[in-house]
Parts: structure tokens; sequence; C-alpha cells
């Protein structure tokens, strides 16, 4: 179809499973999928909203929507305007390899139970605010949907879903929107191998059971790394979670000022922090989840685990170069050791003389004096004083001082595993990170 015609008088009268291509150049929308067929852009072929509604909408189940390039949606978030809607009987879709841009929402799968969105390439609105912004991809009550392989730039969240499940988020890369992957009240579900760069938080699981979160990056994020809310038995495996993205002024990469700050090449416009940023991990009233084969570094707190989390199990991570290794507030205590076998902590400065791997103490990453600080922060002034380290010398002495809090009996004299290879960027995305990938 050539570009300038009606859009939708050529969908109905195409036939059901028809192949419709579009020439490259400006193809007017909305236009309205009500019968299965494939709709397909040859390079260059833009389907251009008049800034209401939605540009693309899909009815028929089975729909195919690939090659396009998707712009100019409305604005209004209660009618949840997007570049491309997936209605609830849309069953079965597939938005492959499309370029949306200029859309309140990138892709709405609205209950569209067993759609697929993959490759697609989602820039989202940047002259608002994040309130007023909307997800890339949205997803509601669509059971075994699979969202794959997509980059996600700007807007409010990369992934939003909310009372679904058995959902697949894999592969997806995300650029500067507030929470990269954001559950909630969805379960039985699967987000592995995303990278997030810049976000808010990388992963954000509220109200969400029984899930995969394995093989995940978070690199920079400013609050986050990885966020548990009323998150409970899951899973959290080979995640790497990095609190800063540059070396300062020791290291700089291509593009960097002196002051630890990255000046933009060639298509990001993100600040990189120098300093170690957020939580690497947040966990709060998250119960029965298991924590194995993580790596967490350079951020100002490893993890802070608080509001009642109870039979979490957490063992064989690295906690690397963080500021504050563990906050923890409550007064129960917590081994972090299971089988036999605990974490790395880089501060701990123990021995193995048996050689088994296992220091021979163990390691308690708080003390009394720590929650002396949290409770009241203007005692920071007094941590140098002579008084303070003999507390510290008598508690260490005499275990039985210490008020409960996280102790690993087991702690790992070296990290489990090296630090896994970074994924690299998209090319479109031309963001800094050689020093990331350093260590």
């Amino acid at each position: 179809m050539p570009a300038g015609g009606d859009l939708q008088t050529a969908v109905a009268e195409a036939a059901e499973g028809d192949v419709l291509v579009l020439r490259p150049g400006i193809h007017a929308g909305p236009v309205r999928l009500d019968k299965r067929i494939t709709l397909q852009g040859m390079p260059g072929a833009v389907v251009e909203g008049n800034s209401t509604g939605s540009v693309v909408t899909i009815q028929a189940a089975g729909t195919v929507v690939s090659g396009l390039e998707v712009r100019g949606s409305g604005r209004d978030l209660q009618a949840m305007d997007a570049g491309i809607f997936i209605e609830r009987t849309a069953t079965r879709s597939v938005i492959e390899a499309n370029r949306l841009e200029n859309n309140l929402y990138g892709v709405y799968l609205h209950g569209a139970v067993g759609s697929e969105v993959r490759h697609n390439l989602i820039t989202g609105l940047r002259d608002v605010r994040t309130a007023e912004a909307g997800n890339g991809i949205s997803v509601w009550n669509a059971p075994d949907a699979k969202v794959v392989g997509n980059r996600i730039r700007y807007g409010r969240d990369g992934i939003y879903v909310v009372t679904s499940r058995r959902n697949l988020f894999q592969g997806n890369w995300f650029e500067g929107v507030r929470f990269a992957v954001h559950y909630m009240y969805t379960n039985d579900s699967e987000v592995s191998g995303n990278v997030s760069v810049g976000s808010h938080a990388a992963l954000a699981i509220m109200f969400s059971d029984r899930l995969r979160v394995l093989d995940n990056w978070s690199i920079g994020s400013r609050d986050h790394g990885l966020l548990f809310n009323a998150a409970n038995n899951s899973r959290i495996e080979g995640n790497v979670v990095l609190g800063r993205r540059t070396q300062g002024p020791a290291g700089l990469s291509e593009g960097e000022a002196d002051d630890g700050v990255h000046v933009p090449q060639g298509g990001s416009d993100l600040a990189i922090a120098g300093d170690a940023t957020g939580k690497c991990v947040f966990i709060y009233n998250a119960n029965r989840n298991a924590f194995r084969g993580n790596w967490f570094e350079d951020c100002a707190i490893g993890v802070h685990f608080t509001a009642g989390s109870e039979r979490n199990q957490l063992s064989g991570n690295a906690f690397v170069n963080n500021r504050t290794q563990v906050k923890y507030v409550g007064t129960r205590s917590l081994d972090w050791s299971v089988e036999g076998r605990g974490n790395y902590w880089s501060d701990n400065a123990a021995f193995d003389l048996s050689g088994d791997g296992i220091a021979d103490e163990a390691y308690r990453p708080n003390d009394i004096i720590d929650r002396i600080v949290w409770t009241y922060p203007a005692a920071k002034l007094l941590l140098n004083s002579p008084g303070i380290q003999v507390i510290r010398w008598a508690q260490k002495q005499f275990p039985a001082l210490t008020p409960g809090g996280v102790v690993d009996t087991r702690p790992l004299i070296r990290p489990p595993t090296p630090r896994p290879v970074m994924p690299e960027p998209p090319e479109e995305l031309s963001l800094s990170l050689q020093s990331a990938k350093a260590g």
C-alpha cells in the first residue's frame, strides 16, 4: 500500500490472514485492526496518529504488526492512549521489530492472553513529568504474555505489569526510566536477562509471589537495584547490581568530565553518577525468598532488610565495596548462611586456616554503634572517638553484647564466582560503560 492512502479502508478490504504491506512514507492513523491480518512495514513506513486516542488498535486474535514506525498517540492516561493498543479479544497477537516514539504508552497489552511483544525500540515522552508519562509496555491481566528483547528509553516504567500471571520478561534493555520492570499482583512469572541503566530502580517487585528473578543487571540505579515489597516464595539468582558506572577522575572514560559525570556521546544524554548510589537490594515485608549467587557492588547500602521479613535465605552472594554492607534495624538474630555456606563480604578481613574456603570466624556486618547512628544520625560526629572504639572492641570480644541482627556464620573467603561479563548495549544506546565493565 503506498503512502497517503486510506489505511482503514485497506484494512477493511483485506481478507482474514492477508499480509498488508505498507510502503515507505506516512500512513495516516488511527487505525483499528478488527480482523486477523499482518500489518507489515517496509523500511521507512510510518503510521502517524492525530494526537488523539491510540494510533493502532488491535481487536482480532492472532494479528501481527511488524516493521513499522508508530507515533503520535493521544496523551490521556485514563483512556490508555498508546502507540499500539491490544484489546482483550486480540489474544496471541505479535508486535515485533517496530519503532514507537512520541506516544503516551508504547504498547498496551490489555488482557490479550498469550500475546508477544518482541524486539521493538520504544522511546517514551520526555517533555512531561514522570507521573504524566506512560509506560514503555503495560501488561494488564494478560496471562502467558511474553515481552522479549525490547529496547525501552524514558517515560515512566519500562514494563509495568499488574494482575497477571505466567508472564516472561526476558532480554530487554532499559535506559532512564523510573522502574525498569514493575511488578504488581503478578504471580508465577519470570524476569530474566534484562539490563537497566540509570533508572530509579531496576526491578520493583511488589505484592507478587513465586517469581523467578534471574541474571538481570542493574547499572547505576539511583534508588534501588532490586526492590522487594510483599514479594514471597521467589527465587532470586545470578543478578548483578552495580551502584555506580564510572571510576571517577582516576579512570575517566571517553566523554567524561573531571568531576566524574558522564558527558553524553552520540545518542544518550543520561548523567552517570560517580559516587555509590542507592541500595543494591531493599527487602521490605518479603518472606520465604531465596537469594543465591547474586553480585552486589558499589552501593551506598548493599542490602536494606526491614519490616518483619522472615524465612529468607541468603547464600553464595557477593557483597563488594558497598559503603554499608547491610542495614538491618530489627532485633532478631538472622543467620545468612545455608547448609554450611554463607556469602562473600569484601570488608571481612578473615582467615581460613583450614583452607576450605570458609572464614574461621563469623561475620557481623553491623554492631551496636551502627544502630545508634541509624537512630541518631548526629552521633556520626563521635565515630572516631576513643569511647566508641572501646565499645566496638568490647562487643567483638564478648559477642553476647550484640543485640541481635544479621550474622553470617559461614562467610566465604572469596567470591563464589567471578563477576559475570556485562552484556553489550544495543547499538542505538551509545552509553559510556567502560568502567562498569572493569573489575
